[in-house]
């Protein structure tokens, strides 16, 4: 959402922006134990919205994005409702499916799913980033529109080449603590890999600094915007890797789209909307065994011109599709209707 915020003020709209889990909250919410930290992230969170519905009334939209609290309750969904404000809800996975953490494991009870459901049927407008995710809200709202994960294609862009000549090919992956599960499902084709290459090749993980891989020396870092960009540009392949499940189903290709938008050939799993946005042999891979993997990071790693040529289709096929630039006009309508 912050990647429109400057094209919402040349548009003429005005807003606050309230969130309540900064990176170092990230941090503490999503590491084991630390109950005490995730109280006061908790408590923090309260304050923050209650703040929230106070002001409410001076707004025309209130933007609620996945959900206003972390845990079961729609309090504060309800309370917006109430106010002046017409309610927009967007969502861009299957978060009305039980998904916790591993790390949060004790506190499941706190979670209700179900209440994705709740929100939808409160808003006004409801956004969803791909088909599947549209057909679930259908079921509560007759106002549901399409908008897909976008990236904002002037700021994420390449720029120059981020290798060397002789240099290692970077194979990367970003994502979070939570899907680093998914990352690891991958491994064994890696593993494979390091031994066909060796050198020749290296590897990068974003998202977890403590990760650890037996027998792959592995780069890892938390994410951070300062080094974002900076941490995809060095990425030569794009690895987005996926069970095949009713989650997965609800993904928006979001790691594919941002891949994808540095000319960067994403090689990912042929689940859900990975499936639109890759087109397998044109601007990247789809890899659903083992073979499937090897065989096609191989071709990758083993030319520099198939690379360049399909990280070349895969940016066209961002900005004409995914970039905020070719959906901006659809969401001031929403915002303005």
């Amino acid at each position: 959402m912050e990647q429109y915020f400057p094209y919402l003020k040349e548009a003429g709209f005005d807003y606050d922006y309230s969130w309540f889990i900064d990176e170092k909250d990230d941090r503490v919410f999503y590491s084991s134990g630390k109950w005490i930290g995730k109280l006061g992230v908790f408590l923090k969170a309260i304050r923050i919205r209650l703040s929230d519905v106070l002001r409410s009334n001076r707004y025309d939209v209130i933007f609620i994005q996945r959900e206003a609290f972390m845990t079961g309750s729609v309090f504060f969904e309800k309370q917006f409702s109430r106010s002046r404000a017409r309610v927009i809800f967007d969502f861009d996975d299957a978060i009305w499916l039980d998904d916790v953490s591993e790390q949060n494991r004790k506190l499941r009870w706190l979670k209700r799913p179900s209440k994705t459901a709740d929100i939808i049927r409160m808003a006004d407008e409801v956004i969803a980033g791909n088909h599947f995710l549209a057909e679930y809200a259908r079921q509560f709202s007759q106002h549901v529109h399409i908008i897909p994960t976008i990236v904002d294609t002037a700021v994420f862009k390449p720029a120059g080449p981020a290798r060397r000549a002789g240099e290692p090919i970077c194979i990367g992956w970003s994502g979070s603590k939570t899907t680093v599960k998914h990352f690891e499902t991958v491994l064994p084709a890696l593993r494979k890999l390091n031994e066909i290459y060796g050198h020749k090749i290296r590897f990068k993980l974003v998202g977890d600094r403590n990760f650890r891989a037996e027998g792959l020396h592995m780069e890892c870092s938390d994410f951070s915007f300062e080094n974002e960009l900076k941490e995809f540009r060095e990425m030569d392949i794009g690895l987005m890797p996926l069970p095949d499940d009713i989650w997965s189903k609800g993904k928006c290709a979001f790691k594919a789209i941002q891949y994808m938008s540095f000319e960067t050939p994403p090689v990912v799993s042929p689940v859900g909307m990975n499936t639109e946005v890759v087109q397998h042999g044109v601007n990247g891979y789809l890899a659903n065994s083992f073979e499937d993997w090897i065989s096609s990071i191989s071709q990758l790693v083993e030319s520099d011109e198939l690379r360049t040529r399909l990280g070349k289709k895969a940016r066209q096929t961002i900005l004409d599709k995914y970039s905020l630039q070719s959906q901006l006009d659809r969401f001031l309508h929403i915002l303005s209707t």
